[in-house]
C-alpha cells in the first residue's frame, strides 16, 4: 500500500465556486478516489486562500470584518464542493495558527540559512488609496509579449514573470488610477541559491513535457531574487522581527497545504511530518491551473527545500475551461456558478463531462453543451446505466435477486473486463482521465451486446439455468464497470452498489469470482439530461435586467453602449443621497433585497444585490444614490419607487451599491 497526500491549488476566499474552478477540484478528486480504490492510504486536502489586499478592501466595502469574509467564504465552498462530490479529508484555511506557525518556520529556516536579504527598491503606490500595490492590484501591458490587460506578476499568455513596474502603462486594479513608483524596503529570497537543487529536482516532479518546457526555459534565462514581504496595511501574517512587514500571500498560501495536514493530523491524534518530512516515503502531488506553475515549480519546492521538508513528487498541471470555444461570459450566461448549476442539473453529469476531456496535458479544455448532452447521454446513461440498470431488474424479477457461479472460460467477455481493468489502471495512474472514461465507454458498448445477444428473456423459457449464466456474467461486467467508475462518478456508482448489497465499490468487487448476497432492483440510478435543464442554467447565469434585478446595471456586463441621450434628457433624471433604512431578503427571489430609502420621505425599493450583501443588515445607514424621480414599478414581490446606483466588482461578488460619506455632504444640498 502506497501513501498520496494529493490537493488542489487553494481557491481565493473572495468569490463564489465556478464551473472553471470546478475542472480542478474534479479532476483531484477522481485521482484521489481512484488511489483509493487501488487501496493506497489517502489525505486530500485543500484550504482557502485568505490573505492580501483583495480580501480587506472587498470585506471594507461590505461593512465587514476580513476575519467574516474568508469565513462566509469558506462555508460556501465547502457547500458547493460538497454538492460536486468533491470528498476532502479536511478543507482549511491559510487564517490559521498552524498556518502562522509552519510560515514563521519556513522564514526562519530561509533566513538562518543566508538565503534572505534586505534591498530596496521601487514599487507601485496608489496615491489614492494611501498604500502600496500588491502585483495583483497591478494591470497593463505585458512587457515580453505585449498583450494587455494582464496582472502585476506574470502574464497569462507569455507565462513571463516580472515586478509590477515593468508592466506598459500601468493602472491599478482598484480604481484605475496610475500609480506612482515609491521606495520601500522589502525581504527577498536569493532563488538562485537554490539552482542546483532545482535541477535535481525537476526532472521528476515536473513530468508534463509542455509544463517542463517552462520551467526549463525559465531556469536557464536565470533565477531572479524573489520579493517575500509587503507594507502595511496588508490582511496576512507579520513578519517575524520585522516591523510593519507582512509575508507576501504566495510564501504563505502553499504554506496552506503543509497547514491542512497539521490540523488533519492533530484531530487524528497523527504526525504532521510522518508526510512531509524530507524522509517521508509518502507521495505528494499538487494540482493546479498551468497559470500559476512558476510559483509551484521554483519557489515553493525552493522554500521546503531550505527547512528540511518534502519536495512535490508531482505538480500536474491543467488547462483553462471555455464555454462553446470562449471564455466565460456574464451576459452570455456561461459564467456559471456551482451553486447555480447544482440547482437544476446532476453534478454527476459535469463530473463525468470533465472526464471525458482530461487528459494528461495543459490544453484548454471546452464544455460544448450540446456535445455536453449528447455524451453524457449516449456514454453514461444510455450505455453502463441503462446496461446496470437492466441488468439488475431483470436477475431481481426472474431469478429472485440470485446470481450463480459461472465459468469464466465459457463467456470470452471476462477476459475482456479482466484487461479492461488492467488498462484502467494504467491510464488513471498516468493522469489520462480522458483515456480512462473512453475505455469504459468501449467496454460498455462491449457489455450491453454481450448481453443483447444473449437474450435472456427469450433463452429462460427453454433453458433457465442458461439464461441466469448469462446474466450472472453480464453482472460480474456492469459491476466492473460501476467500479471503475466509482472515482468519476460516486454518486450514481452508489446507487448501483445499493443495489447489489455492498456499502462501497471496491476492487474486490471486479473479480468474476466475487458474488453479491442479493440482487435488488435499484431505484432510477440518473436520468438523461434534459436540454431544457440546461437551458436553465444559462437563463440562471445571465447578468441583465430583470424582475430580480431592474434597478442596476453594470456597463461591464453590456454587449454595448446604449444609444446616446440629450443633455435634455439626462437632466430629468433627479439624484439625491438617501439614507437606507431597513433592508431584508425577499422571499422567492434569488437576486432581490427589499430596501426602505429616506429621501426626505421613504420609499421602497427593489434592488439586485443580494450576492454582495449576504447578510442585508450591514446596509442599514448607509448613504446611497437615488434615482428619485424613477416612475413607479409594478413587480410581483410588490411596487419599487426608485433605482439605487450600483457597481460590478471586478472579482465577480456581485453588484455593489455606490455608497457616499456621509462627512462629505456637510454643509450641501445634493440634488
Amino acid at each position: 500500500m502506497s501513501r498520496v497526500l494529493i490537493t488542489s491549488a487553494l481557491p481565493y476566499a473572495n468569490g463564489p465556486i465556478h464551473i472553471g474552478h470546478l475542472v480542478e477540484h474534479v479532476q483531484t478528486d477522481v485521482w484521489a478516489r481512484f488511489r483509493r480504490l487501488m487501496g493506497d492510504e489517502v489525505l486530500h486536502l485543500c484550504a482557502d486562500d485568505t490573505h492580501g489586499t483583495g480580501i480587506e478592501l472587498n470585506a471594507r466595502k461590505e461593512g465587514i470584518t476580513p476575519e467574516e469574509l474568508v469565513a462566509r467564504s469558506q462555508r460556501e465552498h465547502e457547500r458547493d464542493f460538497a454538492a460536486f462530490g468533491i470528498n476532502f479529508d479536511s478543507y482549511y484555511t491559510t487564517n490559521s495558527p498552524e498556518n502562522q506557525e509552519l510560515a514563521n518556520l519556513i522564514y526562519h529556516a530561509l533566513k538562518d540559512g543566508g538565503h534572505i536579504e534586505r534591498k530596496s527598491s521601487m514599487q507601485m503606490y496608489s496615491e489614492s488609496l494611501g498604500r502600496f500595490l500588491p502585483d495583483r492590484w497591478v494591470k497593463g501591458t505585458c512587457p515580453k509579449c505585449g498583450t494587455p490587460d494582464q496582472y502585476g506578476d506574470q502574464c497569462g499568455n507569455c507565462n513571463t514573470t516580472y515586478e509590477p513596474a515593468d508592466l506598459i502603462n500601468p493602472v491599478d486594479a482598484i480604481e484605475g488610477k496610475t500609480p506612482v513608483l515609491r521606495e520601500t524596503e522589502q525581504l527577498y529570497v536569493r532563488l538562485a541559491d537554490f539552482v542546483g537543487e532545482l535541477e535535481r529536482w525537476v526532472p521528476e516532479g515536473v513530468p508534463q513535457p509542455a509544463v517542463r518546457n517552462f520551467v526549463d526555459r525559465w531556469m536557464e534565462a536565470g533565477l531572479a531574487d524573489w520579493c517575500i514581504s509587503r507594507d502595511a496595511p496588508y490582511f496576512g501574517f507579520e513578519i517575524p522581527g520585522e516591523t510593519g512587514k507582512y509575508f507576501y500571500v504566495w510564501l504563505d498560501a502553499p504554506v496552506g497545504y503543509i497547514a491542512t495536514t497539521k490540523q488533519l493530523c492533530d484531530a487524528r491524534g497523527m504526525n504532521w511530518r510522518d508526510w512531509w518530512d524530507a524522509g517521508s516515503d509518502a507521495e505528494i502531488v499538487h494540482v493546479i491551473g498551468k497559470d500559476i506553475v512558476y510559483f509551484h515549480t521554483l519557489f515553493w519546492p525552493a522554500m521546503l527545500h531550505a527547512a528540511g521538508l518534502k519536495q512535490p513528487s508531482r505538480v500536474q498541471a491543467h488547462g483553462f475551461l471555455t464555454v462553446a470555444g470562449e471564455k466565460m461570459s456574464k451576459s452570455r450566461g456561461t459564467f456559471i456558478r456551482a451553486e447555480v448549476w447544482a440547482e437544476h442539473l446532476d453534478p454527476s453529469y459535469l463530473r463525468f463531462y470533465y472526464a471525458t476531456k482530461l487528459g494528461n496535458g495543459i490544453d484548454d479544455m471546452d464544455l460544448n453543451l450540446e456535445d455536453f448532452v449528447n455524451r453524457v447521454n449516449s456514454d453514461l446513461v444510455n450505455n453502463a446505466v441503462n446496461l446496470a440498470s437492466r441488468v439488475t431488474k431483470f436477475i431481481a424479477a426472474r431469478f429472485d435477486g440470485q446470481v450463480c457461479d459461472f465459468e469464466t472460460a465459457n463467456h470470452p467477455l471476462c477476459d475482456d473486463v479482466a484487461s479492461a481493468v488492467d488498462q484502467y489502471r494504467a491510464l488513471m495512474q498516468d493522469w489520462d482521465i480522458r483515456g480512462a472514461t473512453r475505455l469504459i465507454a468501449e467496454l460498455g458498448d462491449k457489455v450491453n451486446t454481450y448481453f443483447q445477444e444473449a437474450a435472456p428473456w427469450a433463452l429462460i423459457k427453454t433453458d433457465p439455468a442458461a439464461a441466469q449464466e448469462c446474466c450472472s456474467a453480464a453482472l460480474h461486467a456492469a459491476t466492473v464497470l460501476m467500479t471503475l467508475l466509482s472515482p468519476i462518478v460516486p454518486d450514481v456508482a452508489a446507487k448501483y452498489a445499493d443495489a447489489i448489497g455492498v456499502d462501497v465499490l471496491g476492487l474486490e468487487h471486479t473479480s468474476p469470482a466475487w458474488r453479491p448476497a442479493l440482487v435488488a432492483a435499484p431505484d432510477s440510478i440518473i436520468s438523461r439530461v434534459q436540454p431544457a435543464a440546461v437551458d436553465a442554467v444559462i437563463e440562471a447565469s445571465k447578468q441583465a435586467p430583470t424582475d430580480d434585478a431592474v434597478d442596476d446595471t453594470s456597463s461591464a456586463d453590456l454587449e454595448a453602449i446604449k444609444p446616446e441621450i440629450s443633455f435634455d434628457d439626462f437632466s430629468k433624471v433627479d439624484l439625491r443621497i438617501g439614507k437606507v433604512v431597513s433592508a431584508s431578503e425577499v422571499e422567492g427571489a434569488r437576486k432581490l433585497l427589499q430596501l426602505t430609502v429616506d429621501i426626505g420621505r421613504e420609499i421602497n425599493v427593489f434592488a439586485g444585490i443580494r450576492q454582495a450583501y449576504p447578510d442585508p443588515a450591514v446596509l442599514v445607514g448607509a448613504s446611497v444614490v437615488v434615482v428619485a424621480n424613477l416612475a413607479p414599478r409594478k413587480m410581483r414581490f410588490g411596487v419599487s419607487e426608485g433605482m439605487l446606483l450600483a457597481t460590478s466588482a471586478a472579482d465577480d461578488s456581485g453588484l455593489q451599491l455606490v455608497q457616499v460619506d456621509p462627512s462629505a455632504l456637510a454643509g450641501w444640498t445634493v440634488r
